[in-house]
């Protein structure tokens, strides 16, 4: 988590870091919510999230072994071994 001091401006406005727009993932257009509290203010990201599309998710998991047939990939996983390795570490 990064900490920062920023300063308000004349017009009363701040300037979010860019490193800590990153680390949020917030761009441009990007809707907050700024409350008041017993310490200061709270901002946070609007309730409104954006909606993930399946392709959006396309790289997401790095996998850097051999390709992998997808014919391997439907067939049925047999749990026996791994139940019998957790068996044996138990004891």
């Amino acid at each position: 988590m990064a900490i920062t001091t920023i300063t308000i401006s004349s017009k009363g406005q701040v300037v979010i870091p860019k490193e800590i727009r990153d680390e949020l993932h917030w761009d441009t257009g990007h809707e907050l919510t700024i409350e008041t509290t017993e310490s200061g203010l709270l901002l946070k990201s609007s309730a409104k999230e954006k909606k993930i599309r399946l392709e959006d998710l396309r790289g997401f998991f790095k996998y850097d072994g051999p390709p992998v047939l997808i014919e391997s990939l439907c067939n049925p996983v047999d749990y026996t071994n791994d139940w019998e390795e957790s068996e044996k570490r138990s004891r």
